[in-house]
């Protein structure tokens, strides 16, 4: 099961990039390159969904800062992310899946491709610097900036629901922008261990796009303790069981 998981994620992941990249190429043979002094571009729509993937790929831009060891490549995948967004996304998780050995790929592919190989072993407590507390506020204050845009935009726009906003580039930009959608959808599957709790969490994620995603890290954020590393939040409770983290939780709720 865990070798189909990893073959298949090597087989989507590739497979968004090549349609994210065919929509770029039709949308600047179409439409050409999208301007801010271009009305017909940047409508309050547009504005407000570049927003919102802007606040969907902070997670992704923080995990990616966090994979890599070394600062120059973070800021570099950082920079890529972006700029091309969910090209970025998609080749960077492939070149991640394609470093699995094939005893990770067949032992738990998602373990392993979301930490680094040093917090692999650890258990991800001792630190009274952990940052997890200023994570759940940036994330809190990203949903709740999102939300808010979101009800300005329907306030002094009107719906979005309409057919005169999907223009080329709008179409372009929700392609990238649910792209990333699946891309964090695959590490809150694997996150929830409740297939109905996960379908719940993940129609949250479609339908508010960042804001539900921002919800959903605060939450599980608050799950941690203020001493916890913050990659523990990447992990599914069985993997944290399995790296000896639940065991500590025990021992020191019982020392407090």
């Amino acid at each position: 099961m865990a070798i189909k998981l990893a073959m298949g994620l090597k087989v989507v992941f590739p497979a968004m990039f090549c349609v994210m990249l065919a929509t770029l190429i039709y949308t600047l043979s179409v439409d050409g390159l999208p301007f801010p002094g271009r009305p017909d571009v940047f409508t309050p729509w547009f504005v407000t969904t570049v927003v919102d993937f802007y606040i969907n790929i902070a997670p992704i831009a923080v995990w990616i800062a966090y994979k890599e060891s070394n600062w120059l490549r973070s800021v570099s995948w950082v920079i890529l992310l972006l700029l091309f967004g969910s090209l970025t996304t998609c080749a960077y998780v492939f070149l991640q899946l394609v470093k699995l050995t094939p005893q990770e790929a067949s032992q738990d592919p998602m373990y392993h491709l979301l930490l680094r190989d040093s917090d692999r072993d650890k258990t991800g407590r001792g630190n009274k610097n952990s940052p997890v507390v200023t994570a759940r506020f940036v994330f809190g204050a990203l949903g709740c900036l999102m939300l808010g845009t979101l009800l300005y935009t329907i306030l002094t726009d009107g719906s979005p629901f309409r057919r005169d906003l999907l223009y080329p580039w709008m179409v372009a930009l929700l392609v990238s922008f649910y792209i990333d959608v699946v891309a964090l959808s695959v590490w809150l599957v694997y996150k929830e261990s409740c297939w109905i709790t996960g379908t719940l969490w993940l129609l949250v994620s479609i339908c508010l796009g960042s804001a539900g995603t921002s919800v959903y890290i605060v939450v599980q954020l608050l799950r941690l303790s203020s001493q916890d590393q913050l990659y523990l939040v990447l992990l599914s409770n069985r993997n944290r069981a399995g790296s000896g983290y639940e065991r500590t939780t025990n021992i020191d709720t019982l020392i407090t």
